[in-house]
């Protein structure tokens, strides 16, 4: 029992102290350090068309590839972080943007979610109220059962005069 506790510490030991492997390639790192580090930080924001949720910095589809040398190529003639994402987005839409801008063509994005939150939450309201014992259903002619016609009601009503009242058992007999 101790070795299995052993081994579970240390290959949860193990998994903590890996790092995310990327998946740029070697032939594609830029010599300058700083050139670098930009091409990576503008990478983990743009996604891969291919993958879909995962940055091209994290994916191994050749697309993330040819975007990752796009990146390194507009950073190397001199634009910005923010030219190069326009570049991108120019060329692939608001999509290639991991987090995409809030305007008119991404609004349903954005609100998409808290609107089915809202429409499921009126659902359920809606529900419970057709089902509580208050409701329209329920208090119909004040009777028993509503589904019942009214010559049903009577015989019942007639059924429940005529039927003995028991006395609550005293003492605990069954």
């Amino acid at each position: 029992m101790k070795k299995l506790c052993l081994s579970i510490l240390l290959f949860s030991a193990f998994l903590m102290t890996t790092t995310p492997g990327f998946a740029v390639l070697p032939d594609e790192v830029l010599s300058d350090p700083k050139l670098e580090t930009r091409a990576r930080e503008i990478s983990k924001d743009i996604r891969c068309l291919v993958c879909q949720n995962q940055s091209i910095d994290d994916s191994n589809a050749d697309l993330a590839r040819d975007l990752r040398i796009i990146v390194r190529e507009r950073l190397t003639a001199g634009d910005s972080n923010q030219e190069v994402k326009d570049y991108l987005v120019a060329r692939y839409g608001d999509y290639v943007l991991l987090t995409p801008p809030l305007n008119l063509e991404t609004i349903f994005l954005w609100g998409g979610p808290f609107l089915l939150v809202v429409f499921g939450m009126g659902v359920i309201v809606l529900w419970y109220r057709s089902r509580a014992p208050g409701s329209a259903a329920a208090t119909q002619e004040g009777s028993l059962s509503p589904d019942l016609s009214a010559s049903e009601r009577q015989r019942l009503a007639e059924l429940m005069a005529e039927a003995p009242q028991s006395e609550p058992n005293k003492g605990g007999d069954k």
